[in-house]
């Protein structure tokens, strides 16, 4: 057995069963063992920042990691951006990287790059394998740290003597690690807080506070309380619709922000951080949180979330409450499209289960309160601020969840970061509609332009036109086997994505907005 066979063995053995990949040279032996070896399901990019993404999104739904596989230091390169988004969700990705051989690499060979260096940026674990004896071992020691609460990403570089040399041991699966819970002075601090009642109280939600269990227990303590429960702006996965809690984000506009936060006297982060602004921006605040709160950790983002939610909820003695009622579920409308009319269409035809991988910017901050009313449903985010993340994410997330229809709603400046996607969900027939936000430019920066007080011209101005020449998604998405159409109107996507949803494999709208 080589190197590389004993890598495939050992992830299977430690539960990883889906690789995400696009291979050069270095990386042939693992390409090779993967063909000889049943169980693991290869999926093809044609871009590392898909591979990146789809690994990200993959683990949210399937909670358990995929691995990817990169070719060498540039392709790492490649699929950073989508790795940050993963780092910043607090998702478990295996990341291997092909490497030049041990010997090789003293000569500086053109691939030859700081691999480790780039890599530390985004990963919790780094190791580079030596030897073909260990790396079985070095790949269980990989899968178990990118499990560590509340999750990781694990980079092992794979020098390419060490999957082709002889002498591959396939190593079993490590014991996952406890995760930490929340000290009883962290739930008595919380409790304390939470007894004051009111308004002024904000249970502020990230991680798995955003679950179905999670939203649960926090609704005993907002029924019992009457504090307020908010979530972080940006999310790896929210438990949503009828007979869920529904919880507003705070807003990305930092007035917007503020006047959220307004009046916060204390703040409890359950599985968040204190809330900072994306950006600094002249003569205003970075946190929408008011100078004069108390802030409370009731448990850190690597803590039990949702254990420590039903502690304090039992030391306050809330009682059970029935299932949230959310209103009625949206109707589909007529007439132009604006966020409100696109969010109450997703909303009154989604079938339940449906999974919304959102990218969505600035035209989306209006889709959040008009789904709330759907069938439940779970929401993605693009969580670290890097734009190419939506398409490659619902990719994944296809895959981690089968069975259930994943929406994508996608602005189109992001969508060129990353549209290779949609060849991979052909190839893989995924059940993937996207939602095309077609504006034409790049609206969120127009806006950046604003707040940051700049003066733009004409080449400013051009710098945030997707315009001359206009995009063709329709023909883009076909020639990548993917069914798509065009509309400018909300009945028009009522019917499309009434259609999309009945049939399988992926279908792509582009919504002239």
């Amino acid at each position: 057995m080589n190197g590389a066979e004993s890598l495939v063995h050992s992830l299977l053995k430690s539960g990883v069963d889906t690789c995400f990949s696009n291979p050069g040279t270095s990386e042939m032996h693992f390409v090779a063992a993967l063909d000889r070896i049943p169980g693991m399901r290869c999926v093809l990019g044609l871009f590392e920042g898909v591979v990146t993404g789809a690994a990200d999104g993959y683990a949210r739904m399937a909670g358990k990691p995929a691995a990817t596989l990169l070719h060498c230091g540039p392709g790492l390169a490649n699929g950073l951006a989508n790795l940050h988004n993963a780092r910043r969700a607090s998702t478990p990705v295996v990341n291997i990287v092909g490497d030049q051989a041990t010997y090789h690499r003293p000569l500086d060979a053109p691939l030859t790059a700081d691999t480790e260096g780039w890599a530390r940026g985004v990963s919790g674990w780094v190791r580079t394998a030596m030897d073909a004896r260990t790396v079985g071992a070095d790949v269980a020691a990989a899968v178990q740290a990118s499990r560590i609460a509340p999750g990781q990403i694990a980079t092992l570089i794979l020098p390419s003597d060490t999957s082709w040399n002889e002498g591959g041991i396939v190593a079993d699966a490590l014991p996952l690690l406890p995760t930490p819970t929340a000290a009883p002075s962290q739930i008595e601090a919380a409790a304390a807080a939470l007894r004051r009642g009111g308004r002024g109280i904000v249970l502020l939600l990230g991680g798995a506070a955003l679950s179905e269990e999670g939203l649960a227990n926090a609704h005993r303590i907002s029924a019992a309380t009457g504090c307020r429960v908010v979530a972080q702006g940006s999310n790896a996965r929210i438990a949503r619709g009828q007979g869920r809690l529904y919880v507003e984000r705070i807003p990305y506009v930092v007035d917007v922000a503020v006047k959220f936060m307004e009046g916060t006297q204390h703040l409890i982060l359950a599985g968040s951080r204190k809330p900072v602004t994306f950006f600094a921006y002249p003569n205003k605040v970075q946190s929408s949180v008011p100078d004069s709160a108390e802030i409370h950790v009731l448990a850190r983002p690597e803590q039990d979330i949702v254990e420590a939610l039903a502690r304090v909820a039992d030391a306050l003695g809330c009682p059970k409450v029935a299932a949230p009622d959310n209103g009625p579920r949206p109707q589909t409308v007529s007439g132009p499209l604006t966020p409100e009319s696109v969010a109450t269409t997703v909303g009154a035809l989604m079938p339940e289960g449906a999974v919304i991988a959102d990218e969505s910017v600035s035209f989306g901050r209006g889709f959040f309160a008009n789904t709330k009313a759907a069938p439940p449903h779970d929401w993605l985010n693009v969580t670290g601020g890097s734009i190419g993340g939506g398409m490659p994410m619902a990719t994944g997330a296809a895959i981690g969840a089968p069975g259930r229809r994943v929406i994508n709603l996608q602005a189109d400046g992001s969508a060129m970061y990353t549209l290779q996607a949609l060849w991979t969900q052909a190839r893989e027939k995924l059940d993937v509609t996207t939602v095309l936000l077609s504006n034409r430019k790049y609206a969120i920066l127009l806006g950046e332009l604003a707040n940051v007080g700049a003066n733009p011209g004409r080449t400013a101005l051009d710098m945030m036109d997707l315009g001359n020449p206009d995009i063709d998604w329709p023909r883009m998405a076909n020639s990548m086997g993917v069914e798509a159409a065009r509309t400018d109107t909300a009945e028009g996507f009522a019917d499309l994505l009434a259609h999309s949803l009945k049939r399988s494999g992926p279908f792509l709208i582009e919504l002239l907005i």
